[in-house]
């Protein structure tokens, strides 16, 4: 027995509409605890993860051969936050058989590209075959703050999607 078109489309409004900032800080106030903690090391652990290989957080292990922009500072810092509230989505209060939330996908595609987007143009080994040293200067290094309002929006969007699925079905809390 398949749901009537009325039924589906009612449900792909509910869907759209959840995803609304409105919706997704209606889900943000039921957190508790152990979902912002969550958060918190998810954020500080995808800082480290993307900031550290890039040299966007320096250290001995890695280098640039060309500096860090002042926009790689923002963007990680957004990548940072964001992951985390997306990585913060699948903690529940308590059991849920509900389904799971649309977003995870554009969350991972969204971190992949903020790699690639605070990285140096000419340490990125991928893009020194495809376009040499010159092109990953004169075509890559400018595409790059364009990845990184990709990552963030994508980010964003998975975010939205998740908290909004939250918000329309919340689970109990234990």
């Amino acid at each position: 027995m398949g749901s009537s078109p009325t039924s589906s489309a009612s449900a792909s409004s509910v869907v759209r509409s959840n995803r609304s900032p409105r919706a997704a800080f209606s889900a943000l106030r039921l957190w508790g605890f152990r979902q912002w903690t969550a958060v918190a090391a998810s954020a500080v652990a995808t800082a480290l993860i993307v900031g550290v290989p890039t040299a966007v957080v320096p250290t001995p292990f890695f280098g640039r051969e060309i500096p860090v922009q002042w926009w790689n500072y923002p963007a990680l810092a957004l990548t940072a936050l964001l992951s985390g509230l997306v990585l913060g989505t699948y903690l529940r209060p308590g059991p849920s058989s509900a389904t799971p939330a649309p977003g995870g996908r554009l969350g991972s595609v969204g971190g992949v590209l903020s790699f690639f987007a605070v990285g140096c143009p000419v340490c990125n080994k991928i893009v020194l075959l495809l376009l040499g040293t010159g092109g990953a200067l004169s075509y890559w290094a400018p595409l790059q703050p364009l990845l990184a309002l990709a990552s963030v929006g994508l980010l964003a969007e998975a975010a939205l999607r998740r908290l909004g699925g939250q918000a329309a079905c919340p689970a109990p809390s234990a």
